[in-house]
């Protein structure tokens, strides 16, 4: 049987890996990250998504042509979901959608709650903020002493 190390403090990577589940099955009931709300006075107000983007420097969310969220923290995309921060998988998920061959639109905005996706957005900071905060509190040793 292959030999399996043992974490120098199991614990506390046992404590960290409980964390890092609470927060990603509890996403939906983490506290919602505060941005500023920069809304178009010359439009309609507006919480529905069509095709939400970022800043070119990615401070800012361009969630519609009613609402920009601003105050985007650098690190958020740290905290990576393959080659994509899970701000950005949001971001290219949560839009209007429509099939080429059926025709069949793809609408991820909810009628009865219209917040939905603005939540979700500073929900997902948070989670990816909490995300790294988790993980850069591991021991940075471990993998180099033990991988053999």
């Amino acid at each position: 049987l292959p030999r399996l190390p043992m974490a120098p403090d199991f614990w506390s990577f046992s404590k960290s890996g409980e964390k890092l589940a609470d927060l990603h099955i509890n996403y939906e009931q983490q506290a919602p990250y505060p941005l500023k709300m920069i809304e178009n006075p010359k439009v309609p107000f507006s919480l529905k998504v069509e095709k939400m983007r970022l800043s070119k420097d990615k401070r800012q969310l361009i969630y519609n042509n009613f609402l920009k969220l601003d105050g985007i923290p650098k690190a958020v995309f740290n905290y990576k979901l393959g080659n994509r921060s899970a701000l950005e998988w949001v971001i290219e998920q949560y839009r209007v959608k429509v099939d080429k061959r059926s025709g069949i639109v793809n609408d991820p905005n909810r009628e009865a709650e219209e917040s939905y996706i603005l939540e979700l957005v500073k929900k997902i900071i948070t989670v990816s903020l909490e995300t790294i905060k988790v993980i850069e509190g591991l021991p940075r040793d471990f993998h180099k002493n033990h991988s053999k």
